[in-house]
């Protein structure tokens, strides 16, 4: 039985209990298994009589929703490939995605969606899934097409940090074994747990690991609940009562400042507390305990750290955490709450996941272990390679691409990483970000980034420069101030050799964001457009640096 049919099996065995959920600022909105169902069908009948076959391409386009997932179940369920989009993308963007997958049909949330698009994008046959109405007369749900391991099912774009977005084909085959594998995994966290599981998701569906999740939720006894709108994030967190949570780490970095903000606002005493209890948790877990910090400890653990976790939710057991690096110290903050951050580290082209912690036994600053069945190793010069049966066939209509990145059927991932003694995987930095000084020296941004973050109040992002320059400079957004900026790169500087100090700062007030192209949908820099944009006053900065 492959996922599809589970699926269909759990939606028959949920028909009368809700599997999907929204939460919206006037109260949530809840699907059963029979009611996603007669969406599923519906859209099927839709996607007939639009004349989309077995093969072809479709392309969804729509925010995350009850009917987003009828939509990408049913497309898969006609034999089709799904290809999911980005709804803050650019139209341009969109239309080179479009122009790659030569699309038979494309499904939108609405004529809002459609509107904002290029005329290719409308000349092609559109759904609208907003023309659903509810019909219990529909007919019974006809069971998916079961297609060969080999066959795509998906059709995903990479976010384009460094180009275009490449179309990564996910196979049938690959599916059924990441979700073997993360099914394993969540048993482990909800060990002695009976009954229900509860998922609050708000990342975008379009994305390999939301959709991973998504199916996975769809395969076992969990009801998942969508956010509808960020700017309610925490308080729709706290409705779900979530058992466990899918996210990036610049989330994870903005719940811990706000935080960090309510305990300061508390006053002196709650302050004091805090830096007092953050401490002698911080010796305790690195051995180095003194007589009074087991004290220290209950009393901050009794009247802050238990409350915060209380406020984040009773039945929280883990964040879990990836696609892009996570802050060591960030991830230590939430196990001093008492809330484990599981870290997973993947690609698009590995269909979401290599690695996964353990529960129980995450080490901070590692991604976990590679999952059994997968393979990886590193090159020559440090890249991890990955090879197994989650690793894609190759781009779509892109064999240059493919040639550059897969050899003997390992994936050349890009990243830079290291394993210690009991498996797990820590990940240094991307291959093309390293910085090679006009010394000659190399120097791995990414370490030094998260130490200024770390120092610098009020710092939204950090990006490091000085590849064939003399020396390094920190380009910073958000309300800082230059005097707190010059203060952290006097004390970083003090543990650093020569060649990795950073003697040079340029400030943004306004961090770079989604809208601007400058940032992909899960928080990663676009570095190279940044450089690009910002040419002029990074010149200036090291001219002046000179003198």
């Amino acid at each position: 039985m492959n996922f599809l049919e589970r699926i269909w099996q759990r939606l028959q065995d949920w028909d009368e209990r809700p599997v999907l959920g929204e939460l919206h600022s006037d109260g949530p909105v809840a699907a059963t298994g029979q009611e996603l169902g007669q969406r599923i069908q519906w859209t099927r009948q839709q996607l007939r009589r639009l004349g989309l076959q077995p093969g072809d391409r479709c392309a969804l386009l729509a925010p995350n929703s009850i009917a987003w997932v009828a939509a990408d179940l049913a497309i898969m369920a006609e034999g089709a490939i799904a290809v999911p989009l980005y709804t803050r993308q650019t139209p341009a963007e969109i239309e080179q995605i479009l122009a790659n997958a030569q699309p038979r049909v494309l499904v939108a949330g609405g004529s809002a969606w459609t509107a904002r698009l290029g005329e290719s994008a409308r000349r092609l046959p559109v759904l609208d899934l907003s023309a659903y109405t509810a019909d219990r007369q529909r007919g019974q749900l006809e069971p998916p097409r079961v297609r060969p391991a080999s066959e795509p099912v998906a059709l995903i774009y990479t976010s384009g940090t460094s180009g275009p977005p490449k179309g990564v084909p996910l196979t049938a085959g690959g599916v059924d074994f990441i979700l073997r594998h993360t099914g394993e995994r969540l048993d482990l966290l909800m060990q002695g747990h009976r009954g229900e599981e509860r998922v609050f998701h708000y990342l975008p569906l379009c994305y390999a690991g939301s959709w991973i999740l998504l199916l996975s939720c769809l395969c076992r006894n969990a009801m998942l609940w969508f956010s509808v709108s960020l700017d309610r994030l925490a308080e729709e967190f706290r409705q779900a009562q979530p058992h466990y949570v899918l996210n990036v780490p610049i989330v994870l970095e903005r719940f811990r400042r706000a935080i960090e903000q309510q305990i300061a606002q508390r006053g002196r005493l709650a302050a004091s507390l805090y830096a007092a209890g953050a401490a002698a948790w911080k010796r305790r877990q690195q051995q180095e305990s003194r007589w009074l910090d087991a004290p220290v400890c209950w009393l901050a653990r009794r009247l802050l750290f238990d409350r915060i976790r209380q406020q984040l939710g009773n039945q929280l057991r883990a964040m879990i955490c990836g696609s892009a690096p996570l802050r060591e110290e960030t991830q230590l903050f939430f196990h001093m709450l008492g809330i484990p951050v599981l870290q997973v580290y993947g690609l698009t082209e590995t269909t979401a996941i290599c690695t996964m912690d353990i529960p129980g036994q995450a080490v901070p600053g590692c991604v976990g272990p590679a999952i059994a069945g997968i393979e990886m190793r590193l090159s020559e010069q440090g890249e991890i390679l990955v090879r197994g049966p989650n690793v894609f066939p190759g781009y779509w209509n892109q064999p240059e691409e493919t040639a550059r990145v897969l050899r003997d059927g390992w994936l050349s991932t890009g990243d830079r990483g290291e394993q210690d003694s009991s498996g797990n995987w820590r990940i240094l930095g991307r291959v093309k970000n390293l910085l090679v000084l006009s010394s000659g020296h190399n120097v791995s941004p990414e370490p030094l980034e998260e130490m200024l973050l770390e120092e610098i109040p009020g710092a939204q992002q950090v990006l490091l420069m000085g590849h064939a320059r003399p020396f390094l400079t920190a380009l910073i957004t958000g309300p800082v101030q230059a005097a707190h900026v010059q203060a952290a790169l006097d004390r970083v500087n003090a543990t650093l050799p020569h060649y990795k100090q950073i003697r040079a700062f340029l400030i943004r007030q306004e961090p770079f964001t989604v809208e601007s192209g400058l940032v992909t949908a899960n928080g990663k820099l676009r570095r190279d457009r940044i450089l690009t944009l910002l040419q002029d006053e990074i010149e200036q900065v090291y001219a002046s640096a000179r003198r």
